[in-house]
């Protein structure tokens, strides 16, 4: 994964990070808002990518909260069997606010923590605050 959709999150390259696949395959409908996910592009199914998990299914999102792709007043339910996912990095992520919710059968796992380079050793957590 390259690019700087993460930002500053995760940097453009050079960073090892920790996928964990097998409890999204055992348990996919346990993601949770604020999670980095992996994913097939919806745009390019030879690219993965990773976004965070900002809407579950019948969650009503705003499609474009900084009004840069949408106008912030726009809003979607997401779909069951979808999640909506944006980078962290919005000015530069090709996101839920370009193509839509995505399918969860597209989603590959979650990532769990960053191990390289050592000096910026993370484990991710949710980091979204939920307003019901």
């Amino acid at each position: 994964m390259t690019g700087p959709s993460m930002l500053p999150t995760l940097d453009n390259s050079g960073e090892l990070v920790v996928e964990s696949i097998l409890p999204h395959r055992l348990f996919p409908n346990h993601l949770g808002r604020g999670e980095l996910i992996t994913l097939t592009s919806p745009l390019d199914p030879s690219r993965i990518i990773c976004k965070r998990v900002i809407g579950l299914p019948g969650d009503v999102v705003c499609v474009d909260p900084t009004g840069l792709k949408a106008h912030s007043t726009e809003h979607v339910v997401v779909p069951k069997g979808h999640v909506w996912v944006v980078g962290d990095n919005a000015a530069w992520s090709r996101d839920s606010r370009d193509y839509g919710p995505v399918s969860m059968a597209l989603v590959r796992g979650r990532l769990s923590a960053r191990i390289y380079p050592l000096d910026r050793f993370t484990i991710f957590s949710k980091t979204t605050t939920y307003i019901e």
